[in-house]
């Protein structure tokens, strides 16, 4: 059950970027900077930690994850150091999974030869 919870709403945040590329004139990289501010608002409220709960994966993958992530992770530093912990809060919190992405992205550029587009 937990895997058809995590697909559902994985999914349903992946139908929302799909009616955002088709039926807007967005460009991608802000789509990409809505769904973050929107996880991070939704953080905020108090409204994508149970959704967390709920769907797993299915919620913490997407990009409107990483923005609760950082919310998550600006709040407690500032709780901790103050006004600095906005600065440094959200890069700690989310190391991790920058981090990640940057070394697999790298691989996949030694592996995999780009290509210009024609």
């Amino acid at each position: 059950m937990d895997y058809i919870k995590a697909f559902a709403v994985g999914g349903l945040i992946c139908v929302i970027g799909q009616i955002l590329i088709d039926k807007t004139k967005l460009t991608p990289g802000r789509i990409l900077v809505t769904f973050v501010t929107a996880g991070c608002f939704l953080e905020l409220i108090g409204v994508y930690r149970p959704l967390l709960k709920f769907a797993g994966s299915g919620a913490g993958v997407p990009l409107t994850g990483f923005g609760s992530v950082l919310c998550r992770g600006v709040i407690k530093a500032v709780g901790e150091k103050g006004w600095m912990g906005v600065i440094s809060g959200g890069i700690s919190a989310a190391a991790a999974g920058i981090s990640a992405s940057l070394v697999f992205g790298f691989l996949v550029a030694l592996i995999f030869k780009s290509k210009p587009k024609k």
